[in-house]
């Protein structure tokens, strides 16, 4: 059963609605926004292996998000959703980093098939590194992996790595509980059990050796503010 995390990008919310249910019933995660804006910032900041990007969208359209993300993601994996079928819009998704195009209206079947092969493909793919410095050694965010200057190393799990991609991107200022349940995990505050976040934060400090504190830094009432350097 795949446990792969896919991002949707989508602003009509039936839509949306019948692709995460279809994209749930196949085994997989999900994360989801209905805007530009709200896409854009989840599709730089989350951890997930494959995004469904509609063309079409307030605050923000598909071309530009696609753009911007092959800037900062280049071995992100995308598949656009669009009723726009010209040959034009198809040539330029495609041109522009999209690893495949599927035209609206599509059956749940032809969508999960359109996933898999794209995970498939893509999985055989050499990730780009994107290493990051940090005090005492360095993480490679694309595969979790911690190095340290003694020569150990410790491994992050999905949910680590994407808290510390944003974290790290945030890095000098305050990120809230509510900022990295709404970015990091697409997940409404108002709903969510905050304690389980608290755990990846202490897993985090844990795996980083950060136990004083010193980088992962606790802002009473506020959050949490993130130090890289030395």
């Amino acid at each position: 059963m795949p446990e792969q995390t896919i991002l949707v990008i989508e602003d009509d919310s039936a839509i949306r609605r019948g692709v995460v249910d279809a994209l749930e019933y196949g085994g997989y995660r999900t994360l989801e926004a209905g805007d530009g804006m709200n896409g854009l910032d989840l599709a730089l900041r989350a951890n997930y292996r494959l995004l469904l990007l509609d063309l079409v969208l307030p605050g923000r359209d598909g071309f530009s998000i696609l753009t911007e993300l092959k800037k900062q993601r280049p071995g992100q994996a995308v598949i656009i959703l669009s009723a726009r079928g010209e040959e034009n819009d198809r040539v330029r998704g495609l041109s522009l980093g999209a690893d495949d195009y599927v035209m609206k209206p599509f059956s749940v079947r032809e969508l999960l098939a359109r996933v898999e092969a794209v995970l498939r493909r893509t999985c055989e793919r050499t990730a780009p590194a994107e290493e990051r410095q940090l005090r005492g050694g360095k993480v490679d965010l694309i595969s979790g992996k911690v190095d340290f200057d003694d020569g150990s190393d410790n491994l992050l799990s999905e949910r680590e790595i994407g808290l510390l991609r944003y974290l790290l991107d945030a890095a000098g200022r305050v990120v809230s509980r509510d900022e990295i349940l709404r970015h990091v995990w697409g997940l409404d505050p108002s709903r969510t059990e905050t304690r389980t976040l608290d755990m990846h934060i202490m897993h985090l400090r844990t795996k980083l050796r950060d136990r004083d504190q010193e980088m992962l830094v606790t802002v009473r009432g506020r959050g949490w503010r993130f130090h890289s350097g030395t």
